[in-house]
């Protein structure tokens, strides 16, 4: 597009015809404001004379017009970034046979922020309290008042520019369905290190992510992937959805990736020297073939959602099945507004990864079973209330099972 100024130069430039010559030439990233500027100029520049008060009335357009532009930019820009964050406080009460009762009170605070730097890559950064437990950003509080460590939980750039694909690489959320939202095989706060591909259009999906489990192995062998796959059809009202998943995890011969050489979070495990437990390594891999079915309909007016979830590990021999099943009921996401829930899960030792699981059940890890129950109430669109109960046991084919009971109280608030 070509524009043209007519300039009338019959007589000398006045000190108006250099004003807004120079007004024009000083704003060239503002292209409407030129060419409305330039608009006005031609019809100008074909009259002799001009009245202060037209002249007047010229800047007064010339300024509108450039305060306006200026704030597009600003909000376009604005509406390109995105933060959240929530912070939780609660309280535990924790009683496990043949050990002391405790108490405690416990924070969580999270926030991240989210940019899109072109209409098909994000690139994500968060913040967490926390320590370095890959499953928990609790924080005890105590110490006399002491700073908290805060951590990095997120770290990544997303590429949408294929259709209905998302391509992610850092630190990310967990991209893989957990019915129910249940911790069979993932804790909710674990965030995968790695490469993940998905694809959803809206009746099937499919995920495929390979991540680190130790990324500064020489050997290479802390290095897992897992594909999952389903379909969701909706019912008349009633969504049905139905999914598999395979997850691959080399842990044989290795030794732990977290905590004491000999926690093996529930899995079994050998140490060469018990006494001093510095060479101790997994016994199996986790070969683990995972499908899960989730109903979500109404009744009585009320969301009701119904799931299952069971999962093998095929490189076991024994002590290798884990499952859970149950129902919640409403949502408790605003003012007044109730929910409820209910799981029962039965996770053998050796069926999944236990570093990996729900960090609340049992207190975390494999070779438990149980009851979980909560109830939870809405303040208003940003706050609730919610308090869980946990009758577990845990230890179960050790030769030492426990009676495990846990009740959990939070308060908490959410912003974006």
């Amino acid at each position: 597009m070509h524009i043209f100024f007519v300039v009338n130069l019959s007589r000398p430039l006045s000190s108006r015809d250099t004003f807004l010559f120079f007004g024009v030439l000083n704003t060239m990233r503002r292209i409407p404001v030129i060419l409305a500027a330039g608009a006005l100029w031609v019809g100008f520049s074909a009259q002799a004379e001009v009245s202060d008060e037209e002249f007047n009335k010229l800047k007064a357009q010339y300024a509108d017009l450039a305060e306006k532009v200026d704030g597009k930019s600003d909000s376009s820009w604005a509406d390109r970034i995105g933060i959240s964050g929530d912070f939780r406080y609660r309280y535990e009460n924790i009683d496990e046979e043949s050990k002391d009762e405790r108490n405690r009170s416990r924070i969580r605070a999270r926030t991240a922020i989210k940019a899109a730097l072109l209409n098909d890559i994000e690139v994500g950064f968060g913040l967490a309290t926390g320590s370095e437990d890959p499953v928990s950003a609790n924080v005890t509080i105590g110490g006399g008042g002491s700073s908290k460590e805060i951590n990095l939980d997120l770290a990544y750039a997303s590429w949408t520019g294929l259709s209905n694909t998302v391509l992610t690489g850092g630190k990310f959320k967990n991209p893989f369905i957990r019915p129910g939202g249940n911790g069979l095989l993932w804790d909710g706060d674990w965030r995968p290190e790695g490469l993940t591909a998905g694809w959803d259009n809206g009746r099937f999906f499919g995920t495929a992510f390979g991540t680190w489990l130790d990324g500064d192995s020489k050997g290479g062998s802390e290095f897992a992937w897992g594909v999952q796959g389903g379909f969701k059809a909706d019912l008349s009202g009633t969504t049905v959805m139905i999914g598999a998943s395979y997850f691959d995890i080399g842990a044989e011969g290795e030794q732990t990736v977290f905590g004491e050489p000999d926690e093996f979070f529930g899995n079994s495990g050998t140490c060469v020297d018990p006494v001093t437990p510095a060479d101790c390594t997994y016994d199996y891999n986790y070969e683990e073939v995972e499908v899960f079915v989730e109903v979500a309909t109404r009744i009585a007016g009320q969301a009701v959602k119904f799931f299952a979830d069971y999962v093998q590990n095929q490189d076991a021999d024994d002590n290798d099945t884990g499952w859970a099943a149950g129902v919640k009921l409403g949502k408790a996401k605003d003012t007044g507004k109730w929910e409820a829930g209910y799981l029962y899960q039965d996770l053998e030792a050796d069926a999944v990864f236990g570093l990996l699981t729900d960090s609340d059940f049992g207190g975390g890890g494999t070779d438990n079973k149980g009851h979980r129950m909560y109830i939870g109430y809405g303040l208003n669109k940003m706050a609730a209330l919610k308090a869980t109960y946990f009758i577990n046991e845990v230890n179960v084919v050790s030769g030492n099972p426990n009676d495990y009971d846990r009740l959990v109280l939070d308060i908490q608030f959410k912003f974006k």
